[in-house]
């Protein structure tokens, strides 16, 4: 079989793209990676989670943990024209849609993170969105905005402070561990997000 056949039957070709699941030692040794930014000028909406977690340093994917739900409620709420699988993120970037971090700093929990990280990465965090100018920040998780911005009275959605030109929106942490939040509520957030900002891409 050429190459060129090969490249086109769809079980070689995910194959190639999906990573295999980490083992524990591969998840222990995480602790010591970053996963950098998906971003670009010019984006609709840069999605910042709170920090990296074993599973997804240890794949090098965004929200790769098996059970979190940033990906189905992207989806879900109209961001992206399928449902991605972690591996597949640089395809956000042809939707306009890119993904980093309040913090770098990989940890097992968020929980871990101290008031310096957060302070550091509120700080990091203006610089990138300075430098590549998203039309909207949205960061999933109103703990972390809280501590990295010092806005300690902060609630859902939009904020009334911008970053420059760049609209500041909270959401909810996707984690399967946030209980308080169902997937429906998610997709209900996500979207109310992509109508407030005409955030469609068409």
């Amino acid at each position: 079989m050429s190459n060129a056949r090969k490249a086109s039957t769809p079980e070689v070709r995910n194959a190639a793209r999906e990573p295999h699941k980490p083992t524990k030692a591969e998840l222990s040794a995480a602790v010591h990676k970053t996963v950098p930014d998906l971003v670009r000028p010019g984006l609709r909406v840069l999605f910042c989670g709170i920090n990296p977690g074993l599973y997804t340093a240890a794949t090098g994917h965004h929200f790769a943990r098996p059970g979190n739900r940033f990906w189905p409620a992207l989806h879900g709420a109209g961001f992206t024209p399928r449902l991605l699988q972690a591996w597949e993120q640089s395809e956000l970037l042809r939707q306009g849609i890119g993904v980093t971090n309040v913090v770098m700093r990989t940890t097992a929990t968020a929980a871990e993170l101290t008031p310096e990280d957060y302070d550091a990465g509120g700080k990091r965090l203006v610089a990138t969105v300075e430098q590549y100018q998203p039309r909207v920040l949205a960061v999933l998780g109103i703990g972390a905005y809280r501590a990295a911005f010092g806005r300690k009275d902060a609630a859902m959605g939009l904020q009334p402070q911008l970053i420059g030109r760049t609209h500041l929106w909270v959401m909810p942490n996707p984690s399967g561990l946030n209980a308080n939040y169902q997937l429906t509520d998610l997709i209900r957030l996500f979207a109310d997000l992509r109508s407030w900002g005409d955030l469609s891409g068409k």
